[in-house]
């Protein structure tokens, strides 16, 4: 049997995690996030790498987090949430601190290659994994490798564009999915619905402090489970421009599967009902052509830890 060690890089904390080679993890070791971050925050990952190395034989380590990653997996690019990490060559600054080899990758792209290795999509030679949470992220796995780009930062489904002068992503661009399709968006659909009818919306308002704005995304999914139908209804707009977006994806890359992840995914059919019929409607030459499958993602919220572990093993 042998181990690697992954760990998730997130804006609270910093998660690590001995994998074996079935994909279980056998022991975690947490840190808060430093605020600061830069130089902090690389210690804290090798504090939290050696935490772990004390009792597991580990020769490679990964490390996911969010952010733009040279194709060499080497260098932070860009981190739009983490202080002091862009054009930072991380990783000779971590091998200096933990003293083994360190694979960097994109937290989406690690999050995919969990579930093509070990959850959802492990059947599949080609996949595609959406992470719908607060953002839209997203993975490509193509005949059974990941897929990076030129420049190491392809897979950004989420920032195509949806709708020419729409609303403003934080990557600078109107318009893109994730201002349509991510946990952001059902809140601003949810909120549109409430104030399209607000008499139907009383019992969604009672779940939160009363206002549109204190309305949460896990209020709208618990809402939808017991068939509020306000909250379903921004279920289903969301689910239809996730739809959109995976039938422009069969366009361009025919894939197998779908994997969907992410927070959003706990409301279950609930979001991928409407985002199949909305993909099945939208896909070109539809009835003519095989049509790949939305299956719901299986690791939760360790498929970049178990991820990242399995790529640095490569």
């Amino acid at each position: 049997m042998s181990f690697a060690l992954g760990i998730d890089v997130g804006g609270t904390k910093v998660l690590g995690g001995v994998v074996d080679d079935s994909g279980a993890i056998v022991k975690t070791a947490r840190r808060d996030t430093p605020r600061e971050g830069g130089s902090a925050l690389t210690r804290t990952i090798a504090a939290v790498a050696q935490d772990l190395m004390q009792e597991f034989d580990i020769d490679a380590v990964g490390v996911s987090a969010a952010g733009f990653i040279s194709s060499d997996r080497k260098t932070m690019l860009a981190t739009p949430n983490i202080a002091g990490w862009n054009g930072v060559r991380l990783t000779d600054q971590l091998e200096e601190l933990i003293g083994r080899k360190v694979v960097l990758e994109n937290d989406a792209n690690s999050a995919a290659w969990g579930e093509k290795r070990f959850g959802a999509g492990k059947n599949f030679n080609t996949v595609i994994m959406l992470t719908v949470g607060t953002g839209l992220g997203g993975g490509l796995v193509v005949d059974n490798h990941l897929y990076r780009g030129a420049f190491g930062i392809g897979a950004e489904f989420g920032h195509t564009r949806a709708v020419p002068e729409g609303h403003l992503c934080g990557c600078g661009i109107r318009g893109c999915f994730e201002q349509y399709a991510s946990g952001n968006a059902l809140l601003r659909h949810a909120r549109e619905a409430i104030h399209a009818s607000p008499d139907l919306a009383k019992n969604l308002l009672a779940r939160g402090d009363g206002t549109i704005e204190g309305i949460t995304g896990r209020q709208i999914t618990a809402a939808a489970q017991e068939g509020d139908t306000v909250a379903i209804a921004a279920f289903n707009t969301t689910g239809q421009w996730l739809g959109a977006l995976c039938a422009s994806l069969v366009a361009a890359l025919d894939p197998e599967a779908f994997v969907i992840g992410g927070g959003v995914i706990d409301a279950g059919e609930i979001l991928l009902t409407p985002t199949r019929e909305s993909m099945s409607r939208l896909i070109p030459f539809t009835g003519k052509r095989p049509a790949p499958v939305i299956v719901p993602a299986t690791l939760g919220n360790d498929a970049g830890l178990v991820g990242v572990a399995d790529l640095a093993r490569q």
